[in-house]
């Protein structure tokens, strides 16, 4: 069981990481103005969701794998999160 859930936290997290260097790229791109910001936003606003889920994913699985540190670690992102998609939500 605890192999398993490590090994899915490690899928979660190259994910995550693949995702971050993709805001960045994406980004970057728009710095240069190679794409506009309609494009930026079209092509970035579609991965919002998955990244805070997979976040949200990796936390969970630490909470039921009861690994505490680990757990505390991800838990202010993860509150972040959560926090960011409220607000999202109300000003919508």
């Amino acid at each position: 069981m605890e192999a398993a859930v490590f090994i899915l936290s490690l899928v979660d997290c190259c994910a995550l990481i693949f995702l971050s260097v993709y805001f960045i790229i994406t980004l970057s791109d728009l710095e240069c103005d190679y794409i506009n910001a309609r494009a930026c936003c079209s092509k970035l606003n579609k991965w919002v969701i998955p990244e805070m889920v997979g976040q949200c994913l990796s936390t969970m699985l630490m909470l039921v794998s009861m690994h505490w540190f680990i757990l505390l670690l991800n838990l202010p992102v993860a509150a972040w999160n959560i926090y960011s998609m409220i607000l999202a939500l109300i000003n919508d």
